[in-house]
């Protein structure tokens, strides 16, 4: 039997009677096959079953974490057909993977030393021992300052260490941390804090988005905003950058003098904590054959009119479906 939860495969032979039971043990990241290979007499059955994942957030019209719901207060379609909720979780606590992108280029300039310190707080306000953390700076390319670690001396130091100048590769930083969340488990977040401008070419943001999307990743989007009149600002780049946490079932804050960038991610951290894990099996099989970056679009509600108009729903708006070979 072949399960893939939330990206993971595990794969396991069922022996029928006459035979032992058989398990691999190896374990192969996005749906992979195992390379391990029993001997299986002929008389096992192999059966395919999909359980998709969905972590969902819902906060009040304040953006505060929600608790208290229950599997029935939710109903949930894919590409239009309705699933049943099979797997529900409130208030998971899942391990953290965090890759957390700090914009160091030109145009931040200014508000560096500021996202450095705000960094440093909502690390150490948000990792429990189980969770990990990777540094990366971009401006005009992406650098991995410290790979993902539990040492919160080893971050401190590369946030002290932290500068940079020049254009802005908001959309390869976003598809760098996404590749590297791929082999993580648990929950996986992009923390991305910019102006939302991306002045390099190269990586669109299309490509950001899909890549998010296939690691399972939200993306929590800080946006710094200049201190003063709207001069100078990239509002295509700042709605971007908010639609791509929406399209990934994260949160999105603006820093500026009216909301500062510390009280913008002890937001974060609260709602990072904060999660409901539903999981469903698709009405829709993935058959062999099936074209292997096929999207499948996820719709979530509350079936309680009462609740409708004072809570939102954040949760990752499809996946894509990989073909049981």
């Amino acid at each position: 039997m072949r399960w893939i939860l939330a990206g993971v495969s595990f794969a396991a032979f069922l022996i029928l009677p006459g035979g032992m039971n058989l398990f691999p043990s190896t374990l192969a990241a996005n749906g992979a096959a195992s390379t391990w290979h029993p001997q299986v007499p002929r008389e096992s059955l192999r059966v395919h079953v999909n359980l998709v994942n969905v972590p969902v957030n819902v906060v009040d019209r304040h953006g505060q974490p929600v608790s208290g719901l229950q599997r029935e207060d939710f109903a949930l379609t894919e590409d239009g057909h309705p699933e049943t909720i099979r797997l529900f979780q409130a208030n998971a606590a899942r391990p953290l993977s965090i890759a957390l992108a700090i914009d160091t280029s030109v145009s931040v300039r200014a508000d560096l030393p500021l996202a450095k310190q705000a960094a440093y707080e909502f690390a150490h306000s948000v990792l429990h021992r189980e969770d990990q953390v990777e540094l990366l700076g971009f401006a005009g390319e992406v650098t991995e300052v410290v790979p993902f670690t539990g040492n919160l001396r080893a971050l401190d130091h590369g946030l002290r260490g932290l500068h940079g100048n020049g254009p802005t590769a908001l959309y390869a930083a976003i598809t760098r941390a996404a590749s590297d969340l791929e082999r993580h488990s648990g929950r996986k977040v992009i923390v991305a804090i910019s102006d939302g401008s991306n002045s390099v070419p190269g990586v669109d943001y299309e490509q950001a988005r899909t890549a998010a999307l296939r690691a399972q990743a939200s993306i929590e989007s800080i946006i710094l905003v200049p201190i003063g009149a709207n001069a100078g600002r990239d509002l295509g780049g700042e709605h971007a950058l908010i639609q791509l946490s929406r399209d990934t079932g994260g949160q999105y804050f603006y820093a500026d003098a009216a909301d500062p960038l510390q009280k913008a991610m002890t937001r974060l951290s609260l709602g990072l904590r904060s999660e409901y894990l539903l999981g469903y099996y698709p009405a829709q099989k993935v058959s062999t054959g099936e074209e292997v970056d096929g999207f499948r679009k996820i719709q979530l509600r509350l079936t309680n009119p009462a609740l409708k108009h004072g809570y939102r729903l954040q949760y990752r708006t499809g996946y894509y479906a990989e073909a049981v070979r």
